[in-house]
């Protein structure tokens, strides 16, 4: 069975009984033999390794699986007494299977895990599996964290939750779990104007039982029984507006005008806008109409601005611009708590500056976005948004579109730059 090489501190143990970290340090990646276990089982259990005698309780086996894949990976061995003495499991095929479901269907997001077993001559046959840490966090159904400590696992306390998240700045931010939210957070008229349009929605559920719904059949929020925590997905999308920045205040956007060319000139007016993601981008839309005209058709050939008195407005490409606004507040980086999401209106250009990692992305995925190859970083928020039935009518196409049509409304090519976590949009008047 593989082992990975953990870069921990190597304890000093006899070298008759290593620990699972010194065994896991100074083994090649190879299939576990007998003797190469025995060795491993005598070093006991620590932050990486713990023994069960067989697998009776799925909840605690979960939770345990958790805990080592949110802490650094390590292995539970099915089938040895805590003095260390081999049982066996009576169906280590049954213990196999149940290990893989529960990997698949009660871990977020699933793990794909490493199984073995092995027999020994007297007939007693063992069960391993070999847990690694590649996606944090990982939870349970319900919505709870667990890592390890020593031998023990213990839940992460929902104070502890968000400064854990924040270290770890995972990809899939958008399935986290808000503790602090409930079911009157809500926007009922929102959610259940878009449930309303799909046919299924009669049929299948009560109507107005926005727990159960968004649990069970939107998969935007966990909780067991009468647990109800929905997650980052739910809360931006159908959240009431004057709840979701209390609830997730790094959601909000801000727009702001400038007098001149760049981030250095005057600043005329700017706003934080606050809300679900409906109602941010129709409010972005407004402020962008306040200081100029979005068109469908290229406009005729104007006269010289330097013989006006006063200078025109600017004028942009209607399609361009909205989905420029719809990618700004979708497609952002929400483990980034540090970097709001900016979008800049300057004489003669619209600058959308939104939180993007950039270690590791820049400058192959740069180039890749112009031809709409990218990581979408969270994908239920921009299903349930592009829908027709969010409401938000946005146009199809992506970045790709929006390049294109900027540059033949303008005449000048749209600009995009990646640095310091941030991603940058500049798109210029016609």
């Amino acid at each position: 069975m593989p082992r990975r090489k953990f870069r921990h501190t190597q304890r000093f143990d006899p070298a008759g009984d290593r620990s699972h970290q010194e065994y896991i340090l100074n083994q090649p990646a190879q299939l576990t033999t007998r003797s190469e276990l025995l060795r491993l089982i005598r070093g006991g259990e620590d932050t990486y390794l713990e023994l069960k005698v067989k697998l009776s309780n799925p909840e605690r086996i979960t939770q345990g699986i958790v805990a080592l894949a949110n802490t650094s990976g390590g292995t539970i061995i099915f089938g040895v007494t805590d003095q260390f003495r081999i049982e066996g499991v009576n169906d280590p095929e049954a213990v196999r299977d149940e290990l893989v479901r529960i990997c698949r269907e009660e871990i977020v997001p699933p793990i794909v895990p490493l199984l073995d077993m092995i027999a020994f001559a007297s007939g007693k046959r063992v069960v391993v599996i070999d847990v690694e840490a590649r996606n944090r966090p990982y939870r349970t159904r319900d919505g709870r964290f667990y890592m390890r400590f020593g031998a023990e696992k213990r839940e992460v306390a929902r104070e502890q939750l968000s400064m854990w998240l924040d270290e770890i700045r995972p990809l899939g931010y958008e399935n986290i779990p808000l503790f602090n939210g409930n079911e009157k957070d809500f926007d009922d008229g929102l959610l259940w104007t878009f449930a309303s349009e799909f046919e299924e929605i009669n049929q299948n559920i009560n109507l107005y039982q926005t727990a159960e719904f968004l649990k069970k059949d939107l998969l935007l929020a966990v909780g067991a029984g009468d647990d109800f925590f929905p997650t980052v997905a739910a809360v931006t999308l159908f959240g009431k507006n004057d709840r979701v920045g209390e609830m997730f205040p790094r959601s909000g956007v801000k727009v702001s005008r400038f007098s001149g060319e760049n981030g250095d000139a005057q600043l005329i007016e700017t706003i934080e806008l606050q809300g679900n993601l409906l109602s941010l981008y129709e409010s972005i839309q407004r402020f962008v109409l306040r200081y100029v005209d979005l068109l469908k058709e290229k406009p005729k050939k104007a006269a010289p601005i330097d013989s006006l008195h006063v200078r025109p407005r600017s004028v942009y490409h209607l399609y361009a611009i909205r989905e420029a606004i719809a990618n700004a507040i979708v497609h952002r980086d929400l483990a980034l708590r540090d970097i709001p999401t900016r979008i800049n209106i300057y004489d003669t250009a619209i600058e959308f500056i939104n939180a993007r990692r950039t270690n590791g992305f820049v400058p192959p995925a740069s180039r890749a976005m112009r031809y709409g190859i990218t990581q979408r970083l969270n994908p239920q928020i921009a299903a349930v948004f592009n829908r027709r039935e969010y409401g938000a009518n946005v146009p199809r196409g992506g970045l790709p579109m929006v390049l294109k049509q900027a540059s033949n409304f303008s005449g000048r090519r749209a600009e995009i730059f990646t640095s310091n976590d941030e991603f940058k949009l500049k798109i210029f008047a016609a």
